[in-house]
């Protein structure tokens, strides 16, 4: 196998992107991954097996060295997500589009249970979702594993994220650029003429989740 064979399955098992698990992994320059995964680099350099298993120690040294066996190691296959009560993000059983303001303003409410779904444990939480102006990257129906960013001067364009703003708006979008720096665009999925692109004031960001990934409700 491939070291760029190797890395996008990595990348599709984290669920993140190049820049983000150059970041994690410690590399000084997002170069080096991108070499990799446009098929420059023909062996992966001892080095950063190093810093992925050191990052990453579920992943299959032997798999990284040699392309053999399975990804993971044995007894760290990610099962899939699962509901556990102690290990886990808490599911709130509302809609972010709806009813989530109760979980950001009442830190004391419980959440329906916990979900264990390795690629998505660094999540915040996981919430519904409402609306279809995301199909059919997200689905009226599905749940979605949001992450909080709490330092939201500078946010990756391209990305999609649950955005609170601060006159109580909830809505989840792709963020893109704008020609007026001082707005994002907000970039629905769904093509069809009801739903269109709008400009979003940065000023107005009161709250902001990246959204991680979604499923269906389990």
């Amino acid at each position: 196998m491939k070291p760029d064979e190797k890395l996008n399955k990595i990348l599709e098992y984290l669920g993140i992107n190049a820049s983000e698990f150059a970041f994690k992994i410690g590399v000084k320059t997002n170069q080096a991954i991108y070499d990799i995964l446009k098929g420059r680099t023909k062996t992966l350099s001892s080095s950063m097996i190093d810093k992925i298993s050191s990052c990453y120690p579920e992943i299959n040294r032997i798999w990284l060295l040699t392309g053999e066996g399975e990804m993971l190691n044995s007894s760290k296959k990610d099962s899939g997500p699962l509901i556990n009560y102690q290990t886990g993000v808490p599911y709130y059983n509302v809609d972010f589009i709806g009813g989530f303001d109760i979980v950001l303003n009442d830190q004391t409410i419980t959440p329906e249970y916990l979900i264990d779904f390795k690629k998505y444990n660094e999540a915040t939480c996981w919430c519904n979702v409402s609306g279809h102006s995301m199909e059919p990257e997200i689905n009226n129906g599905d749940i979605i594993a949001l992450k909080k960013i709490e330092d939201f001067s500078f946010l990756p364009l391209g990305e999609v994220y649950a955005i609170v703003t601060t006159n109580g708006m909830r809505t989840i979008k792709r963020l893109g650029p704008s020609q007026n720096p001082e707005c994002y665009t907000l970039v629905p999925t769904n093509k069809s003429p009801e739903y269109g692109i709008q400009e979003l004031p940065k000023d107005m960001i009161e709250h902001i989740f990246q959204v991680l990934g979604c499923m269906k409700k389990l």
